[in-house]
């Protein structure tokens, strides 16, 4: 697997690597103004949620925006392995970071399920039937009947 880096350990000079994120801002898909592209943009955060340099604009053109909408959430957490990265040009609104990763069919996204998710209750304790030795005897169906006796102490 390519080694785990943070966003601002990735370039454009950067071979393989694997970023942890969550995507915390999706815009509607829009038309670029010069040749009229579909585009949709994405705002990511790595594992260093808090810190504001730590984020990172995602771009996803055309076709692509209808293959990810149902598989890329708002506020969810994603391994991004190796997708393209480019430079990003001033023109374009505030600059997030110096580069911005463009999303397609090709790239490699793993959903990470959050662990918080409720965990199955436990069955309901049963209920304990006790009897006394001296019954045991009436209880057997035949005489070669096994039976099992556990032993509870009583503390009083």
């Amino acid at each position: 697997m390519a080694p785990r880096l943070n966003i601002e350990g990735i370039t454009t000079n950067t071979p393989d690597w694997t970023c942890k994120v969550q995507i915390v801002d999706m815009s509607q898909d829009g038309l670029s103004l010069e040749r009229k592209i579909r585009f949709q943009n994405l705002i990511l955060e790595d594992e260093e949620f808090s810190n504001f340099k730590q984020q990172i604009r995602e771009v996803v053109y055309g076709d692509d925006i209808d293959y990810y909408a149902e598989k890329l959430m708002l506020l969810d957490i994603y391994l991004i392995i190796t997708v393209r990265v480019k430079v990003s040009l001033p023109s374009y609104e505030k600059i997030k970071h110096k580069f911005y990763w463009v999303l397609d069919k090709e790239s490699l996204i793993e959903h990470i399920k959050p662990n918080n998710e409720p965990k199955k209750p436990l069955l309901p304790p049963t209920k304990l039937h006790t009897t006394t030795f001296v019954s045991i005897a009436q209880m057997t169906p035949g005489p070669n009947a096994e039976i099992s006796i556990s032993f509870i102490p009583t503390i009083g």
